[in-house]
C-alpha cells in the first residue's frame, strides 16, 4: 500500500481499478487544512491524462507492471507495425503498433534490445534504451558563417531519422542520442 505522498513521477497506481502512471505531482498545504498531493496521471493503456488530488487519508494500491526484455526485428511500414521477438526464443514473435513505441521508434535498429511493459498481460508500451549509438550515413559539408551560437546542421542516421548535430560531426561518425528528448548527446 502506498501513502498519498508516495505518488511521484514514474510511480504506477490503481485509481478506481484503472492503471495510471504519475507524470507530475505537487504536495500542497493550505492554512489550517490537511495537505493534498495534486497529480497528473496518464492511463497506461488508453494514454489519456487526468488530474487527480490524493488526500492524506487515501491508501493506494501500486499497479503491478511486468517488464520483459525483447529484441527488435524490423518495421512493417505498410501496416504501421514494429515486429519483435522474445530474447530467449526467436520463434516467439509479436508486433506492436506505432502508438506503443512513440517517437523513440525512429532510433530503433535491428537486433536492438528493448523492454516491454505489460499490465495484466496486456502490452501497453515498448521502452527503448535511454541512450543509443547510431552511425551518421549522410551529412552536409560544414558551412562557414555565423557560429557564435555554436553552429549546427541536420544529418541522417542509419535508421533514417534526421537529427540536429554540431558542425564537427561528419559522415561515418557514430553519435550518441537521448531517445527521451530526441537530441544529440555526444560523439561516440
Amino acid at each position: 500500500m502506498l501513502n498519498y505522498n508516495d505518488v511521484k513521477p514514474g510511480v504506477a497506481v490503481l485509481v478506481e481499478g484503472e492503471p495510471y502512471v504519475c507524470t507530475w505531482n505537487n504536495i500542497m498545504q493550505k492554512q489550517q487544512r490537511r495537505p493534498v498531493n495534486q497529480t497528473k496521471l496518464r492511463h497506461l493503456i488508453r494514454g489519456n491524462v487526468i488530474e487527480y488530488s490524493f488526500q492524506q487519508s487515501d491508501k493506494l494500491q501500486e499497479a503491478e507492471i511486468e517488464s520483459k526484455p525483447a529484441v527488435f526485428v524490423f518495421r512493417d511500414a505498410r501496416k504501421n507495425e514494429w515486429v519483435f521477438h522474445e530474447t530467449k526464443d526467436k520463434s516467439k514473435r509479436f508486433s506492436v503498433d506505432d502508438e506503443k513505441i512513440g517517437d523513440a521508434g525512429q532510433f530503433l535498429k535491428p537486433a536492438m534490445e528493448v523492454d516491454t511493459l505489460a499490465f495484466e498481460g496486456k502490452l501497453f508500451r515498448v521502452k527503448v534504451p535511454i541512450k543509443v549509438e547510431l552511425k551518421v550515413v549522410e551529412a552536409p559539408p560544414d558551412v562557414r558563417g555565423n557560429t557564435a551560437q555554436g553552429g549546427s546542421k541536420i544529418v541522417t542516421l542509419e535508421t533514417g531519422a534526421s537529427l540536429t548535430v554540431p558542425m564537427f560531426v561528419k559522415e561515418g561518425d557514430v553519435v550518441r542520442i537521448n531517445t527521451d528528448t530526441g537530441e544529440y548527446v555526444e560523439r561516440a
